[in-house]
């Protein structure tokens, strides 16, 4: 009876172990969110794409998406080279959840300056959220999926 207590008991923390992902896997979520980031403001649309898996999706803030890094490099490039050619994008605030060891939620608060609109107007600042779901694949994080949100019109959230 006490040998199946203590094998229950290691399990039981193995699968928590393997379940909460480490400190170590947050320093390379956190490069990939430094080399999004740094993509977008050299305006590197392959660059850009690369932090995605080939199956992954994102959605805008206005509900329009790719789906697969093609189609969303294919997206992003008409607007690197217009409204967002001269923007810069930075970020305030992250936050990792370990779904699994090899899967976290991502929310990283955003800032952008430059961007332009159709007529090539500059825009206000804008603020907004991006949701990731990444994915640890044969030792590296991509995005599998992205969600962004404008939060521009909306009063600052106190943390």
């Amino acid at each position: 009876m006490l040998k199946i207590a203590v094998f229950c008991l290691l399990l039981s923390l193995l699968t928590m172990f393997y379940q909460a992902g480490t400190e170590d896997d947050e320093k390379p979520i956190g490069e990939l969110i430094e080399r999004f980031m740094d993509a977008w403001n050299r305006h590197d649309v392959h660059a850009f794409a690369t932090v995605f898996s080939e199956d992954a999706d994102f959605t805008n803030w206005r509900g329009m998406g790719a789906t697969g890094r093609s189609k969303i490099e294919e997206f992003h490039a008409a607007l690197f080279a217009t409204i967002f050619r001269n923007s810069h994008l930075g970020f305030t605030d992250s936050k990792i959840r370990f779904i699994r060891a090899d899967v976290a939620a991502v929310d990283v608060r955003w800032e952008m300056t430059g961007a332009l609109d159709a007529q090539a107007n500059p825009m206000p600042d804008r603020r907004g959220l991006l949701n990731f779901v990444m994915s640890k694949n044969a030792g590296q994080w991509q995005i599998i999926v992205m969600h962004n949100l404008d939060l521009t019109a909306l009063p600052p959230l106190s943390n």
